[in-house]
């Protein structure tokens, strides 16, 4: 007995990934259909951004001290304390950064997203729009996915400006490092393409907690609670992609693009 229902629940969560990654191109089809959705993607982008700026900003101060202090502690230890600078600010472009941007997107944006879409499921709104044939995925979806987008592309930005500072001020204060080889030591050592990879990072992020977010909120099972339930699993899932992601992402860019000497 215990073989068939493995198979079974295995059968069921392809099922699952499948109808996701029908979504997301869907939501790509969609992007250029007429009429654009633009005042619910303003609306939906100053949502997103209004509950998740302050949580940012707040979280992106601490992970740089916590990195610049803990690489700090290391290079002083193998005597290279002048590399502080660029090691911690690479870490944060490039890790802290997006990981950051996307668990904030996907853990206070996302569940409001999918609570959201949950409740006009249960109340069936998302019915009604597709009896009168409006499509719910141009009217509520493409419009919150690409707020995801946009928002985590701008607090990347905000995130690694703030994490940076964060980590320029521990550094150098409580550690006694010296502010000309903190800069020195990065502007030597980084380069374009670290930015790049971290919005791309910031971007493919936003998408897939944007779309993971749609997909269980017009999936709820269950009634009210299941609306509940829904939103606890697209933050979950969410998670579990964006690290899996983060990390194929981090490999082909360490692999592909080379690395500046000094």
């Amino acid at each position: 007995m215990a073989a068939p229902q493995f198979a079974t629940r295995g059968l069921n969560g392809l099922r699952e990934v499948g109808r996701l990654c029908s979504l997301g191109l869907e939501v790509f089809r969609m992007t250029f259909r007429r009429p654009v959705q633009f005042r619910e993607f303003i609306q939906q982008c100053w949502f997103i951004i209004s509950v998740t700026i302050l949580p940012a900003a707040l979280v992106a101060i601490p992970f740089g001290g916590v990195i610049a202090l803990q690489l700090g502690s290391l290079t002083k230890q193998i005597g290279a304390q002048s590399f502080t600078g660029s090691a911690s600010v690479l870490a944060v472009i490039q890790q802290a950064s997006p990981i950051i941007t996307a668990l904030l997107i996907a853990g206070a944006g996302g569940s409001a997203i999918c609570a959201d879409l949950g409740s006009r499921k249960i109340r069936e709104e998302i019915d009604a729009m597709e009896t009168l044939a409006v499509s719910p995925i141009h009217r509520l979806v493409v419009p919150r996915v690409y707020a995801s987008v946009v928002i985590c592309v701008l607090l990347n930005g905000m995130v690694s400006v703030v994490g940076v500072l964060g980590g320029y001020f521990f550094n150098v204060i409580l550690q006694g490092g010296t502010p000309g080889a903190y800069l020195a030591t990065f502007s030597a050592l980084a380069q374009l393409p670290d930015l790049w990879i971290s919005e791309i990072k910031a971007v493919m992020f936003g998408f897939i907690a944007g779309v993971v977010a749609s997909y269980r909120g017009l999936n709820p099972k269950g009634g009210p609670k299941g609306v509940g339930d829904a939103v606890n699993q697209a933050v979950v899932i969410t998670f579990l992609l964006l690290f899996f992601l983060n990390f194929v992402l981090t490999t082909i860019y360490l692999q592909v693009v080379p690395r500046k000497g000094l």
